[in-house]
């Protein structure tokens, strides 16, 4: 009505939709996706860039693979609820340490748990007592769902360009095969290729355009950003630290000698532990893709409470997460299974 040509002030301010039919709206058309902990704490949908950032063993990847078997696991399968997307999900290793048995273990631990339920929504499958076709059922529905699980590896940025490039045919195909399109994507880590892209000089392509870090980084920026426009889909991406503590930089180095070789009060006020958690947080992505990123997750390591169980059981490693985009004001401990993550109350 607004866009009718000629119509005067009062028709184009006239109520076409009112409030409860644009959220129901809209919620229909994005609907809130709810992801395992520590991730379901900030409202995600298709269109929005996670940035699950963190040191080593902090649990980014592990978080990744968690969110990627809610994903492809269906909704209901066979009359058994399994609380699942159905989705498909794009996995881009940029690091090279994707590790498939721990896909697999993840996702046959949550088939078991749906299996094993104490609420099942059909009463013929707890009355089975068919062994061979419990195990049947089971690998069928663990083939179904790796079908939905796309994995890119890439060795450089340009490679990475390309993939991203070829997303919307990749998701076009996929979606006339198994019914649905891409929803995930997961990039891990957005700086694999740092120093491989700082390390040459800026040179200049033949049609004038200067390639270096901060050009590559748009490229990227560009490609997402045309993927989303045509296909919104929600974007997870890990992003490691790569200033570690205790690293004597250039600019260290002109501030003098002193901070290093003179052992004062000034100087040795902040503990080893300190100076390297306020560098692994050091930002080093170009603005191009800070801007891109909707959301920011930080999660740390917390080695002194490493010896945590639960219900007598193993050791199992404390990690903490602290939602900086937006500031939620809070900071969880949770630890990572076989089955999945806990919170620590």
């Amino acid at each position: 009505m607004a866009g009718d040509a000629g119509c005067g002030p009062r028709e184009w301010l006239a109520v076409d939709e009112t409030a409860a039919a644009f959220l129901s709206r809209s919620l229909s058309t994005r609907p809130p996706i709810l992801l395992p902990p520590p991730l379901h704490r900030a409202p995600l949908r298709p269109g929005n860039v996670v940035e699950i950032a963190g040191p080593s063993n902090s649990g980014k990847s592990q978080l990744l693979l968690m969110a990627a078997v809610q994903c492809i696991l269906p909704k209901e399968w066979e009359g058994v609820y399994f609380g699942g997307l159905g989705k498909a999900v794009m996995y881009i290793d940029l690091d090279c340490r994707f590790d498939v048995l721990r896909l697999a273990q993840i996702l046959r631990k949550r088939i078991t748990q749906g299996c094993g339920s104490a609420h099942p929504t059909s009463e013929d499958f707890e009355k089975d007592v068919s062994k061979d076709k419990f195990h049947y059922f089971q690998d069928t529905l663990f083939s179904d769902c790796m079908k939905r699980f796309l994995y890119v590896r890439c060795y450089s940025s340009s490679e990475l360009i390309a993939a991203l490039k070829s997303l919307i045919s990749q998701s076009k195909a996929r979606g006339k095969v198994l019914g649905t399109g891409i929803y995930f994507l997961m990039l891990d880590s957005i700086g694999a290729f740092y120093w491989i892209d700082r390390a040459p000089q800026p040179t200049t392509e033949s049609k004038g355009n200067t390639i270096s870090f901060q050009s590559i980084t748009e490229n990227v920026v560009q490609e997402i950003r045309r993927f989303l426009h045509l296909q919104p889909v929600l974007v997870l991406v890990t992003k490691a630290p790569i200033y570690g503590g205790g690293i004597i930089t250039s600019n260290d180095f002109q501030r003098g000698s002193s901070k290093y070789a003179l052992e004062d009060s000034t100087a040795s006020r902040y503990s080893k532990r300190e100076e390297e958690k306020n560098g692994s947080h050091r930002e080093y992505m170009p603005s191009a893709w800070q801007t891109l990123v909707t959301h920011r997750i930080k999660l740390q390591d917390l080695e002194q409470e490493s010896g945590f169980s639960e219900q007598g059981n193993e050791a199992l490693s404390v990690h903490t997460s602290e939602w900086v985009q937006p500031s939620l004001n809070t900071k969880e401990k949770f630890y990572i299974k076989d089955d999945g993550v806990g919170l620590i109350q």
